[in-house]
């Protein structure tokens, strides 16, 4: 078959104005109505199997795909979640997000992020914010207090709680077992010989470092022969780094610090001042972070399914948004595990 230029003019009504294929070219040869295709491409099962597929046979030929816009107009959602983080310069917190965010993608969502920058005052505005804009909410480790979680949570349902825990809440929660986290890590210090232990502690409203604390005080319990003190430090690595005097003005041998982050910082500082680890000072962090295995010495820590934590809110949360009013299940509890590296080694064991 030959053909002419005039082979490759669309018609009036095959595409728009910036070379897309319209609704309009789908209904005219496909013999249906615009209204048809549309239910045809957003899925609804009304539609005659038989001429559901000869629509979709159409709009394949066609390279037709319904705008965003047009999609959340005509379902009255706008395929996004948001997703609210009190750090998103945290490796963690980048990685539930991409989580959340492979997951979303194979179902059509995207995730829009809000990040509080750890102020805690922030972050009620900015979930009832983001809500507006989307038509779900994963709330990640959210610093707020208690009674101001009640009421953010009930305002912005379709919601899932992350890393932090709410007794009594109706609303789909994942959580961290850090009580075991931290009870494990301490009880691989005391095995390698230390009887002193420091904790630098993380974000006083973080709910997470209340159950580290938790857990320590009930190890502390099961082994009065050692000693363990916590001192206020903070989750990020200039944090790390401006506690070396603490650390060395405080007689341990092992220190626990909040996260991985405070741990680097931490192991910077100790290097410039010729302070040998693990010989002379164990260090282990919290959540195995991609960089833990690159630090010098590499570190020991708890690794936390971070990934797996947004996968799953995502799952839960697209149940909630297609089963309305369902019960949601109980706390899923992640127990992480103990990753041993060169960052931590038997007391006193410089030469």
């Amino acid at each position: 078959m030959v053909r002419t230029a005039s082979d490759h003019i669309p018609r009036a009504g095959t595409v728009s104005t910036d070379g897309v294929t319209t609704i309009a070219e789908v209904a005219r040869q496909a013999k249906v109505s615009r209204a048809t295709v549309s239910r045809v491409m957003n899925g609804h099962a009304t539609v005659d199997p038989e001429l559901a597929g000869r629509v979709r046979e159409v709009a394949a030929r066609l390279h037709y795909s319904p705008s965003r816009v047009a999609r959340s107009l005509s379902l009255g959602r706008t395929q996004t979640v948001g997703l609210l983080v009190p750090d998103l310069g945290n490796p963690m917190f980048q990685q539930v997000l991409r989580g959340a965010n492979q997951a979303a993608r194979r179902s059509g969502y995207r995730i829009l992020v809000a990040d509080s920058i750890e102020e805690p005052q922030r972050e009620a505005e900015l979930a009832i914010e983001a809500r507006r804009q989307c038509d779900a909410l994963i709330l990640c480790s959210p610093r707020m207090p208690e009674p101001e979680l009640v009421q953010v949570l009930d305002a912005t349902r379709p919601v899932v709680l992350v890393n932090r825990e709410l007794t009594g809440s109706d609303v789909p929660t994942l959580t961290v077992d850090y009580v075991h986290g931290i009870r494990a890590v301490a009880q691989h210090l005391l095995d390698l010989g230390h009887r002193t232990l420091l904790y630098l502690t993380g974000p006083a409203e973080s709910a997470s470092n209340a159950a580290r604390l938790a857990g320590l005080r009930q190890w502390q319990a099961d082994h009065p022969e050692v000693k363990i003190e916590d001192v206020p430090c903070g989750s990020m690595i200039e944090d790390g780094y401006r506690a070396v005097d603490v650390v060395l003005d405080s007689g341990a041998t092992g220190v626990i610090a909040f996260n991985d982050l405070v741990a680097f910082g931490l192991l910077g500082k100790l290097d410039e001042a010729g302070v040998n680890v693990p010989g002379d000072l164990s260090v282990a962090g919290f959540d195995d972070i991609d960089f833990a295995r690159y630090a010098r010495p590499s570190l020991t820590t708890m690794s936390v399914p971070q990934a797996d934590l947004g996968r799953q809110a995502w799952d839960q949360l697209q149940a909630l948004l297609q089963f309305p009013g369902q019960t949601a299940p109980g706390p899923t509890y992640f127990r992480p595990r103990l990753v041993q590296r060169a960052s931590t080694g038997p007391a006193g064991s410089t030469s």
